[in-house]
């Protein structure tokens, strides 16, 4: 099965506080996520600014691959905005949409559910007016009865809508109420096969990834997600978790378009046009997410590599594993870092020099190459350098 990805880190992720990208900075992001290989780039929320418009224009003439999504609210002027800044796009689509909690219906709308759903139906009517690929969300369907989701899904797909994005906005659902709540729509939904269901989840919880792998395999056929995660409040899907997800577990039968060897890359283009830093422990792409400082770990990873390592690094981009020289190390982490640097020693050699190499780091959170070598020149070891 064959998913297509919806990348929001220009919507969405750009919604972190303090983070605020130039048009320069949201076309070269555009062109690395089409050389990742997303289906889908939501490049902003026109209506939101002069500036939003602009970046989505620039961003439609710049790439031409994946499709171009703006966001839009079920408002005709909305709509129209969103449809004149998609005019240059290859392909387009609008993404509109309304909460339908109980929450938003009353105290963000003030208004009621037979309300809602004509709102709905009538925002996805009007938008087709403008593009054929129409997306809408149910904002906080985490949130909302499955019957009343059920009914607005059905209404919208009648009006034309292509995709129904179904969003824990707010990271409310565990795994399987989420995956219900897709296998609920898919199974209740007159007209479902017409559409597209496409997951959107927020990690409040930490079970962003979790409740996205539950609604793939519960019949979502996309998914929308960010790159380092980035996103609302806690964040989104991290675009690499999921994607390294199902490839790692290839008998899932889920499969993507994303050319997974640009995935570092990717994160490390997003972390210098936002300057936001991704933390060090950070699945897929932290920067300790294939660095090995346990001795044990250390050991075991030197005599083979899926000792401790699940994800080929070369997979998404990176060259090696790091081996971090600490005072947790053992001397076959030693051994195999002289070994790197080109020096070759004895194992009696390294018996003699661990103690001095315990020592000083105690002093040192971490042993550099050029250390390793001053300690050679104090233990008195002579080597022969072979590179």
């Amino acid at each position: 099965m064959k998913i297509k990805i919806f990348d929001t880190t220009l919507r969405d992720g750009e919604q972190v506080p303090g983070c605020k990208l130039e048009i320069f900075s949201k076309i070269e992001i555009a062109r690395q996520l089409e050389k990742l290989g997303v289906d889908v780039i939501e490049a902003g929320f026109p209506i939101s600014s002069t500036s939003d418009f602009n970046s989505v224009v620039e961003i439609s003439h710049a790439v031409s691959t994946p499709i171009i999504c703006v966001l839009s609210r079920a408002l005709k002027k909305d709509i129209e905005i969103a449809a004149k800044a998609l005019e240059g796009a290859k392909q387009s689509r609008i993404h509109i949409g309304v909460g339908t909690s109980d929450c938003h219906i009353r105290y963000k709308f003030n208004s009621m559910p037979e309300k809602i759903i004509e709102k709905a139906v009538e925002s996805v009517k009007y938008a087709k007016r403008f593009v054929e690929e129409v997306q809408f969300y149910t904002e906080d369907a985490g949130r909302t009865q499955n019957e009343f989701l059920a009914k607005v899904c059905e209404g919208v797909i009648k009006a034309g809508a292509t995709i129904l994005n179904l969003p824990d906005t707010t990271g409310f659902c565990l795994p399987n109420v989420y995956g219900e709540k897709i296998r609920y729509i898919r199974e209740n939904v007159n007209g479902i096969e017409k559409a597209i269901i496409s997951t959107h989840c927020h990690d409040d919880l930490g079970l962003a990834t979790a409740n996205t792998l539950e609604g793939v395999l519960n019949g979502a056929k996309q998914v929308e997600c960010t790159l380092n995660g980035l996103g609302e409040r806690a964040g989104n899907t991290a675009l690499e978790e999921i994607v390294m997800l199902f490839k790692k577990h290839s008998y899932l039968g889920v499969e993507t378009n994303i050319k997974t060897e640009f995935l570092c890359n990717t994160s490390d283009i997003i972390t210098q046009c936002t300057g936001i830093s991704v933390q060090s422990n950070k699945a897929i792409v932290g920067a300790n997410a294939f660095s090995h400082s346990s001795g044990i770990h250390q050991d075991g990873l030197i005599k083979k590599v899926k000792n401790y390592e699940i994800i080929d690094t070369k997979n998404i981009g990176i060259k090696e594993s790091r081996l971090i020289l600490s005072t947790r190390s053992g001397r076959s982490a030693l051994s195999y870092r002289y070994q790197i640097v080109g020096i070759v020693i004895s194992k009696e050699e390294i018996y003699s020099i661990y103690p001095l190499f315990l020592k000083y780091s105690e002093k040192k959170k971490e042993i550099q190459d050029e250390d390793i070598k001053m300690l050679l020149k104090i233990a008195k070891v002579s080597t022969s350098i072979y590179i």
